[in-house]
């Protein structure tokens, strides 16, 4: 049987490509994205399994409609992916309390309303999955990408306790992780940039690689898209998937990095009991 999917932010990149990899499937896919009439080719392509909806996923009432309404039409969600978002680049010292919260809407609070509001269903059938679009920046970061990074953090912390919490009503949880890929997310006008005092060198590199960046990176939306089918197809899902070589090499280095510094420490803290 087809499945339905809805996937946020789906006019471009990572949420195109999973759009176009579910069509090839055969299955139904309801694209949500800000600009609805960038998917109307899409549209006219598969009039019998795509649709295209306007939504914002930082509009709670919106996102929670959007769900009732996808249900309403076509009796289930087997799987939501919670993929618009945007990058961000600062100095933590020089991104704003409104650049911060903005950020947290898009990447943390909008994901949560649609998982709340697609639960219900899915534990009524004990079927469905949620992919949560992460990044590598999700268990690793660096100068410049405190921002985007905390944001990707919490989202990925919310979605292990998420794993465990649906797992026996046969729910999936599946966060990506992807590394540098040929999207629009370094696009001008796509990346949010915070005030550059210029006192951060380390920023400014980064500032530098986001601008130059895009059309240039390495991965390939659409193998990553057929990976992730992949990934929710198998009987041992994943809870995280790292794609592309530059994030699996980053991520595994990382973990290296704190296990190192775990084993440097640990007989000191281990030994913080209350004495016997």
């Amino acid at each position: 049987m087809h499945k339905v999917w809805l996937i946020t932010g789906a006019s471009s990149g990572f949420g195109r490509a999973i759009a176009e990899a579910a069509l090839a499937a055969g299955d139904v896919v309801v694209g949500a994205a800000r600009r609805a009439e960038a998917l109307a080719d899409l549209v006219a392509a598969h009039p019998d399994q795509m649709e295209a909806l306007p939504l914002d996923v930082t509009d709670t009432a919106a996102a929670e409609a959007a769900v009732r309404d996808v249900v309403a039409r076509h009796g289930r969600i087997d799987v939501l992916v919670n993929n618009a978002g945007r990058t961000h680049v600062g100095a933590l010292e020089e991104t704003t309390d409104a650049e911060l919260r903005e950020l947290f809407e898009l990447h943390v609070f909008g994901p949560a309303t649609l998982v709340r509001a697609v639960l219900p269903h899915m534990r009524r059938r004990r079927s469905g999955a949620i992919v949560q679009m992460s990044s590598m920046g999700g268990q690793m970061s660096v100068a410049g990408f405190g921002a985007y990074s905390g944001t990707k953090f919490a989202l990925e912390g919310m979605s292990e306790a998420l794993a465990d919490e649906v797992r026996e009503f046969g729910v999936k949880v599946l966060i990506v992780e992807p590394g540098a890929f040929r999207t629009s997310l370094f696009a001008g006008g796509r990346a949010g940039v915070s005030a550059d005092s210029g006192r951060y060198p380390k920023v400014s590199r980064t500032r530098a690689y986001v601008e130059s960046g895009d059309g240039t990176q390495p991965g390939d939306p659409a193998k990553a898209a057929a990976l992730v089918l992949a990934a929710l197809d198998a009987e041992d899902t994943p809870l995280r998937l790292p794609l592309g070589d530059d994030a699996v090499t980053a991520v595994l280095d990382h973990l290296d990095r704190v296990r190192a510094e775990v084993t440097a420490w640990e007989k000191r803290t281990r030994n913080t009991a209350f004495d016997a």
